[in-house]
């Protein structure tokens, strides 16, 4: 005997489910017929695998991700990057798509740029990031928006959804950056502070069903006031 799982937040020790068919995911644990939680968060469940979304918490960086910071620091062979992880992350003068003399690195990017990097690493000294590949690289224009990056996989959405429909409405280009920052680039600042404020209303709404319905409504209330104005 199972019982539908509904979306709800969960908090250490709660039951979250009851039945033989349902198994333990991330955040959960299995004690008898029951699925345990063992995280604060948001519950869901996907063919009978139920994990825990969490809520809150830091970015944990995994190799492939493709995230966006800081320059903090230049060095002899490379920018040291602050992409919001416990960990160093540095940019070596190897994983740039082009050539650049020791002595000039700060023509390509300075103290205090931002830059899109992919994590190519990961081992005991830090964390190994590239820009050879296309779409990385210093951000010159546009906005950047922080959102915590336990709510990226919301704003993304299935399989781009989300951040499709964003794009399209705003006409803008957008890069989420699984570290929670993301970059907003549009032909005008209006259509960057929509997006803008569409993200934001995402990461407010994350724990709604149906929340590409209610994003779609969001739009669509927007244009008509904008009509009246």
């Amino acid at each position: 005997m199972t019982e539908k799982i509904n979306r709800q937040i969960v908090i250490p020790g709660e039951i979250i489910a009851k039945g033989e068919d349902f198994l333990p995911g991330d955040g959960t644990e299995k004690r008898g017929n029951e699925i345990i939680a063992t995280r604060y968060g948001l519950s869901e469940e996907v063919n009978k695998l139920i994990k825990i979304i969490p809520l809150s918490g830091v970015y944990h960086p995994r190799r492939g991700n493709v995230v966006i910071g800081k320059v903090e620091n230049i060095t002899f062979n490379g920018w040291v990057i602050d992409i919001g992880a416990g960990e160093n992350a540095f940019l070596s003068l190897n994983e740039v798509p082009r050539y650049i003399n020791n002595d000039s690195l700060d023509e390509l990017m300075n103290i205090g740029d931002m830059v899109i990097v992919k994590i190519w690493g990961i081992n005991k000294r830090g964390i190994d990031l590239s820009i050879k590949s296309r779409g990385l690289g210093k951000i010159d224009e546009g906005i950047i928006v922080k959102v915590n990056p336990n709510k990226v996989p919301r704003v993304i959405g299935k399989e781009g959804s989300m951040v499709n429909l964003i794009k399209k409405e705003t006409n803008s280009n957008i890069t989420v950056g699984q570290n929670g920052f993301i970059w907003i680039r549009g032909d005008k600042i209006s259509d960057e502070l929509l997006a803008k404020k569409a993200v934001l209303f995402i990461v407010e709404k994350s724990f709604v069903p149906g929340l590409t319905e209610e994003i779609k409504e969001w739009f669509d209330k927007n244009r008509k006031e904008k009509q009246n104005e």
